[in-house]
């Protein structure tokens, strides 16, 4: 890879065919449009994009998250132009890219490595694309001036990269991406060697970055919370294929596939068999009321977050459990809990009252499932 794919290797944001939110988006109001895309390798033996279909509108910062191997890095790939599909469209604001080489995509890339220039001074990096673009000098100067201001390195023009923190060098990585004013920024987990508190940091460092600058950020991670920190929109992916689309609030109470519900934060996932329009008996014995019917099948899954859930007193029609284990993470504790017949559940308080007692390991409690916390789903 060169040097100038580094800097021009451009791409986009992204929504979908299936979302439904946004078959009504006006034309002038969508960023990339990716149709039917498929990419296979090793000759066709290993199909890492499978008729992927999404929509991204514009000055969205829209999320492809799934686990490794899924295909959000490769579908970033082909939006930038350093692969392309075997089949399938990508309309970068109502015009083809199909074809196009990196270099004429009006679309930055930013890697997870930086990829920062070490010969070179966090000016001349941020000035690179320009220089390529044979900007005036004067408008470069400003250029520069005005985007090291944005994300926070003025006064540090004149330092090479190794003189930096990682997080600096990051910066430096943005600001050259954001330097000529792409149509489309694309980041492929580009936090991923920031230390944790670094890491979140970085995260509304971004934000407040794609809101000042109104460009689409379509943003790659394998991190829930990164994804759900950051997001106005979320594409869960696996297997090449995208599950489901929606807000981060929508993905994460609202999931549609008990892979979507599993993977985003916390949950107990129950196998259930229905006896009555709203309840569920599980394999222990328990019985659950929920207050959605959810699929019409027999079989099927109860989604529960260990946050909607709540220890108990014994008694009455709460099931009964042990506390097999307690965990303190400082906001909040969680208590591993196994329920009469065996079934291991998980609930997480709010530590909101530091003198308070808490339960123990080895204790004897109810454990309270309020019928509004139950998600169905298909098996």
């Amino acid at each position: 890879m060169t040097p100038a794919d580094l800097t021009v290797g451009r791409a986009a944001a992204t929504s979908s065919g299936a979302d439904t939110a946004c078959a009504s988006v006006p034309a002038s109001a969508v960023a990339l449009e990716c149709s039917n895309l498929v990419k296979t390798f090793g000759f066709g033996a290993i199909r890492a994009l499978d008729g992927v279909s999404l929509v991204v509108r514009s000055n969205e910062f829209f999320t492809l998250l799934g686990p490794s191997g899924c295909g959000k890095t490769t579908l970033l790939r082909l939006i930038a132009g350093f692969e392309n599909q075997d089949s399938g469209t990508i309309l970068l604001d109502g015009n083809p890219l199909d074809g196009l080489p990196p270099y004429r995509r009006p679309v930055n890339t930013v890697f997870q490595s930086y990829a920062v220039f070490p010969h070179l001074t966090v000016a001349e990096n941020v000035a690179f694309g320009l220089e390529m673009q044979r900007r005036p000098r004067v408008e470069i100067v400003k250029r520069v001036d005005e985007i090291l201001t944005l994300v926070k390195l003025q006064g540090l023009d004149a330092r090479k990269p190794s003189q930096l923190s990682g997080g600096q060098q990051q910066r430096v990585a943005l600001a050259r991406a954001l330097a000529n004013k792409p149509h489309l920024l694309l980041l492929d987990e580009p936090l991923s060697a920031l230390d944790l508190k670094l890491r979140k940091e970085m995260q509304l460092e971004l934000k407040r970055l794609q809101s000042e600058v109104g460009i689409t950020f379509v943003f790659v991670t394998h991190d829930q919370q990164e994804a759900l920190t950051m997001s106005d929109r979320i594409a869960v992916m696996r297997g090449g294929r995208i599950l489901q689309i929606g807000t981060p609030e929508e993905i994460y109470e609202h999931p549609t596939a008990r892979f979507v519900a599993d993977f985003i934060g916390e949950a107990n996932l129950l196998d259930a068999t229905r006896v009555g329009p709203r309840q569920f008996r599980l394999d222990s014995g328990t019985v659950l009321e929920a207050e959605e019917t959810g699929p019409a099948t027999d079989l099927v899954t109860l989604v529960v977050r260990p946050e909607r859930a709540f220890l108990a007193p014994l008694g009455g029609a709460v099931p009964a459990a042990r506390i097999e284990q307690v965990v303190y993470t400082g906001s909040d504790t969680i208590y591993l809990v196994v329920f009469d017949g065996g079934l291991r559940f998980r609930v997480r308080a709010q530590n909101s009252d530091a003198s308070a007692a808490r339960a123990r390991a080895g204790d004897r409690v109810g454990v309270l499932i309020p019928a509004a916390a139950i998600r169905v789903l298909a098996q």
